[in-house]
């Protein structure tokens, strides 16, 4: 059986109902020159845990608090909240959230996905908290850690002291009991009951698997022991299995409340804070991705780059294919890696991963001209995004025929820039080997939200890594 790609089953535990904001677009440089390659003689140039979360949510009720849990809830109610996201204009509820207040302050933690429309477009959203017995009041936003998916906002009341964030990390065994409190698909405050079952070490940060129900709107509520340390953040479950919620470690909640205690005025600019934190995302990712030689894998007469680590899975299969009931078949293989994680940045735009396609094309009984035709028809089938995107700029792309000593190809490098995040752009490169023409390599790299000068550089070790063996 296939498996099934986690960042197509995760959904924030958020109820949302999204819009999108038109922006200034900055241009990305003129079409990239191919990385490091030369073009063989007499050639002539030619000219990537988690969708966004929707309003539908997970409708199953949640079951029956025991009397741990009663107790619990009866305590930490008073400081529990709802977080909206509200329109300026007629003050109608756009996305809802849950958070909770720190101590005896008036901080208030929740995940920065509750508080994104806000940070990224204070003209046109605000914030306001509810309390569990009706009082509201409106917010404001501290501080945001867009990679650990964590914010902290002000608010004009204060805590009773329940949710204390300790200073050291919350020691937790496996099979331990853990206590979810929120808001579940803007019904009412509710408290569900779970496990603690280990750090989940495939995102690129540490999330606690929780196995128990989060359901839409509990973003940003509380994970906490029996004795009330919060132990974690609600953040998001997967949709293709039963109970399998996750928590932000509290460690991350616990270096965010420092940097407000360092600074108490809130930044004027939250694009220009996330834009900083994802440039450092992407620095870490490609240093990571690109710390040793791509690892290699055979496909037919081909060795094609791969990375697997913790956060990039790769997944194979192959298949004989029939072009029609009157033609002769071919066969393909294919593999794919993946990063089973990205960074959510608003409800249109994750980003921050990479992505690696291998696909392996050989006739196995059509002619050179009918699979020059199949293979070229699925090189061009490849898309690279829409010049109407309100979130990139279109692509601009560069073809060109390359040789990197022991293969020759076709490559397209397509780049795109993010419109309302200088310095960070999306890359794609496709590639399609020009060495036999009864069987034909296409290779993609995807590398989302990185700098100028990484996505060249991802490029280049790319394709310096495609090769052929010699050896069909």
């Amino acid at each position: 059986m296939k498996p099934t790609r986690l960042a197509a089953t995760v959904q924030f535990a958020i109820t949302v109902t999204w819009g999108a904001a038109a922006v200034a677009a900055p241009v990305p440089p003129s079409a990239p020159a191919l990385p490091g390659m030369q073009a063989p003689p007499g050639a002539a140039p030619a000219p990537r845990r988690v969708p966004a979360p929707g309003a539908q949510g997970d409708s199953a009720p949640l079951p029956t608090p025991s009397s741990a849990a009663q107790k619990l809830y009866a305590a930490a109610k008073a400081d529990l909240l709802q977080v909206r996201s509200l329109l300026k204009s007629g003050r109608t509820q756009s996305s809802v959230g849950s958070g909770f207040l720190v101590g005896t302050s008036n901080l208030v933690l929740t995940n920065y996905h509750v508080v994104s429309q806000f940070a990224l477009d204070p003209e046109t959203y605000t914030g306001e908290w509810v309390d569990t017995s009706g009082q509201r009041g409106n917010i404001e936003l501290l501080a945001v850690d867009v990679l650990h998916d964590l914010a902290v906002v002000r608010v004009n009341r204060y805590g009773t002291g329940f949710f204390k964030v300790p200073e050291n990390a919350v020691g937790l065994t496996q099979g331990q009991y853990l206590y979810s409190l929120g808001n579940p698909l803007d019904l009412g405050f509710a408290i569900s009951e779970g496990a603690y079952n280990g750090v989940i070490s495939r995102s690129f940060y540490d999330q606690l698997m929780f196995t128990g129900p989060i359901n839409s709107g509990m973003s940003g509520g509380p994970s906490v022991t029996a004795d009330g340390q919060v132990a974690g953040v609600n953040v998001a479950k997967r949709l293709d299995g039963e109970l399998v919620s996750f928590l932000v470690p509290i460690r991350y909640a616990q270096r965010l409340l420092k940097q407000v205690g360092e600074k108490a005025v809130a930044p004027k600019d939250f694009t220009a804070v996330v834009t900083q934190q994802l440039l450092a995302h992407q620095k870490a990712m490609v240093d990571q991705l690109l710390a040793g030689p791509l690892t290699k894998k055979t496909m037919g007469p081909y060795e094609v780059p791969v990375r697997e680590t913790e956060q990039m899975r790769c997944w194979g299969n192959s298949s004989a294919q029939v072009t029609s009931r009157t033609e002769k078949p071919f066969a393909v293989d294919t593999t794919s890696c993946t990063m089973e994680s990205s960074v959510f940045v608003s409800g249109s735009l994750q980003t921050g991963a990479v992505g690696i396609r291998h696909q392996y094309l050989r006739s196995t009984g059509l002619d050179a001209i009918r699979f020059a035709q199949l293979s070229s028809s699925s090189f061009k089938n490849e898309s690279f995004g829409s010049y109407k995107d309100s979130r990139l700029t279109g692509p601009q792309c560069t073809e060109q025929f390359v040789t990197n000593g022991s293969l020759p190809m076709r490559a397209v490098l397509c780049v795109r820039a993010y419109r309302k995040f200088a310095g960070l752009y999306d890359f794609s490169l496709l590639t399609a080997s020009t060495d036999d023409g009864m069987m034909n390599l296409q290779s993609r790299l995807d590398a989302r939200g990185v700098s100028y000068e990484n996505g060249m550089r991802t490029a280049r070790a790319f394709l310096e890594a495609l090769a052929r063996t010699g050896v069909k």
